[in-house]
């Protein structure tokens, strides 16, 4: 299933070129608070498991009349992996990998969902897309080994990184607000077998920056989450970002950004720069 939160927190389950309203089906009623009604039914699905759902009754809306929305608009916590492609590693001249740097956390504050607009913070401090496929967790997850990672994900999204180029810990610089476009829609695992062998393209203004396969990262997607999962407890609705390929590069108020992963879906985002201001004028600036 291809599930989507559109038109002020439905539920969409796409069927073709419609998505269908689900939302009392798999999530009741509400209220579902600020993590959202998927959310809500990615818990419920680890409590009680799936179900089987009758198309033929629930409303249907044109997928293209439909403003879609974050499908996770508050995850339980954001996950990155720093330096998971070698070739990102070569670009960046990093002497270290995910292999040594371990993983870090992003706010959940900072998500955003299709259409939406990145908010470039300064005007004088590029500010990069960083491409990635998003592992949504689906059941809690505590030193699980490799072998066992999979069944612990509920589906897979596309997902910017955003990153601030400046001196603050990777948690800061990645957590403003609208730094983590996730969308349009979850693709649950059932109809991704293999999350290691999707093929990935971001493009800005209308240009391939980076291109690659989840076949080249240096922590796959089972390591990752056994990785993952020894150091903090996954809960359902967690993301992880798994990390992006070379081709990091600055954005510019005006761009589009486009991330496409096969099997998965395309989520494309804008840029603002017209609140930017300087770096040396940020809050909480001290000379030293």
């Amino acid at each position: 299933m291809r599930l989507a939160l559109f038109n002020k927190g439905r539920i969409g389950l796409l069927d073709g070129d419609d998505l269908v309203d689900v939302t009392e089906l798999l999530a009741g009623s509400g209220p579902f608070g600020a993590a959202g009604a998927l959310h809500h039914h990615i818990e419920t699905a680890d409590r009680h498991g799936s179900m089987d759902l009758d198309l033929d009754g629930p409303t249907r809306i044109p997928l293209a009349e439909a403003v879609l929305e974050a499908p996770l608009p508050r995850p339980g916590k954001i996950i990155g992996a720093p330096v998971n492609y070698l070739d990102h590693k070569a670009e960046m001249e990093y002497s270290t990998s995910v292999a040594d740097l371990g993983v870090f956390l992003k706010a959940n504050s900072s998500v955003i969902g299709p259409g939406q607009d990145i908010l470039l913070p300064y005007s004088d401090k590029r500010t990069d897309q960083e491409g990635e496929l998003g592992v949504v967790i689906g059941r809690t997850a505590a030193d699980v080994s490799p072998e066992e990672a999979l069944d612990h994900v509920f589906g897979y999204t596309c997902l910017l990184d955003i990153t601030v180029r400046s001196g603050e810990d990777r948690s800061t610089r990645k957590s403003f607000d609208t730094f983590t476009p996730i969308g349009p829609w979850i693709v649950t695992a059932d109809e991704i077998p293999d999350p290691d062998s999707l093929d990935l393209r971001c493009d800005v203004g209308g240009a391939t920056r980076q291109h690659t396969n989840t076949a080249h990262l240096i922590y796959g997607i089972r390591d990752l989450i056994a990785y993952t999962s020894s150091v903090m407890t996954l809960h359902p609705g967690d993301v992880i970002a798994t990390g992006t390929p070379a081709g990091v590069g600055p954005l510019s108020h005006g761009d589009r950004v486009v991330v496409e992963i096969e099997r998965v879906g395309r989520l494309e985002v804008g840029v603002d720069g017209s609140r930017a201001t300087p770096y040396e004028e940020r809050p909480g600036r001290r000379d030293h």
